[in-house]
C-alpha cells in the first residue's frame, strides 16, 4: 500500500491510523520493508525531515522505489522507469532471437508484438532526457532486427512497413491515446480533471506526443 501526504504532520496521522487498524485485525507492517520517498521540486529541496515511524521504529528514506512494477523518483523523472523497460525488453529480445530462431516470420512477428511492445506504464512518461528515450526506441528497433535476422544498420521504417508492425513512436501514440481515452470516460471526479487540465504534465505529455511526432521528419527516428 502506498500513503500520499502534504505533510509530515498528515503523514503521521495517516501511519497511525494503520497502525491502529493492524493492531485491531491481529496484523503487523514489516518496518523493513516499508520506505520514505519525499517528492522534491525544482525551487526547494527537502534535506530534512523529520523522523517518521512505524511501530516505533523510524523508516528508511529513499530516493526511488518501484510500485506496481514503475519506478517513482523523487525528483518526478522518468529515466530510470524508461532504462528499466529498456533493460526488460532487452532481455525478452534475447530470449525469443535464442528460442526461436528457426521459427517462421509470421511466427517471429507475433512474438514480438506480444513480448515488446507492450511499454509499460509508457503511457506515464512525462519527464526524461531525449538520450534515455532514443536508447529504448533503439533497443525496440533492434529487438526485431536481431529477431528476424536483418543487418544492424537497416532501414527501421522499410522493416515495420514490411512487416505490417507498428513502430516505436506508433505503439507509445496509441498507449497514450488509450489512456487519455479511459481517464476522460471515467466517472471519478479526480481523473477527470486531471485530462480537463491544460497545465497537468500528463496531459501536456499525450498531446506533445502526437503533435511532436506528427511534426517530425520521420529521418530522425528511423535508426
Amino acid at each position: 500500500m502506498v500513503l500520499l501526504s502534504p505533510s509530515v504532520a498528515a503523514l503521521r496521522r495517516l501511519m497511525a491510523i494503520c497502525e491502529g487498524y493492524a493492531r485491531s485485525h491481529g496484523l503487523s507492517y514489516n518496518v523493513n520493508k516499508t520506505e520514505l520517498l519525499v517528492f522534491q521540486t525544482k525551487n526547494h529541496k527537502v534535506t530534512q525531515v523529520p523522523p517518521i515511524k512505524l511501530n516505533g521504529e523510524p523508516l528508511k528514506r529513499v530516493s526511488s522505489f518501484k510500485f506496481l512494477g514503475h519506478v517513482v523518483t523523487e525528483d518526478l523523472k522518468d529515466d530510470k522507469d524508461i532504462e528499466r523497460e529498456r533493460r526488460a525488453m532487452a532481455v525478452r529480445c534475447n530470449m525469443l532471437a535464442r528460442r526461436f530462431a528457426r521459427c517462421s516470420t509470421e511466427v517471429k512477428i507475433t512474438l514480438f508484438k506480444a513480448y515488446c511492445q507492450t511499454l509499460y506504464t509508457c503511457n506515464l512518461w512525462v519527464s526524461y532526457t531525449q538520450r534515455t528515450f532514443s536508447a529504448l526506441r533503439v533497443q525496440y528497433n533492434n529487438g526485431l532486427r536481431m529477431l528476424l535476422g536483418l543487418p544492424r544498420h537497416c532501414s527501421a521504417s522499410e522493416m515495420f512497413a514490411l512487416t505490417r508492425t507498428d513502430g516505436f513512436h506508433t505503439v507509445l501514440r496509441k498507449r497514450t491515446a488509450s489512456l487519455l481515452h479511459r481517464v476522460r470516460g471515467s466517472t471519478n471526479d479526480i481523473l477527470r480533471q486531471i485530462s480537463d487540465k491544460p497545465d497537468c504534465p500528463i496531459l501536456r505529455h499525450w498531446l506533445r506526443v502526437h503533435v511532436h511526432v506528427a511534426g517530425t521528419s520521420t529521418g530522425k527516428y528511423l535508426n
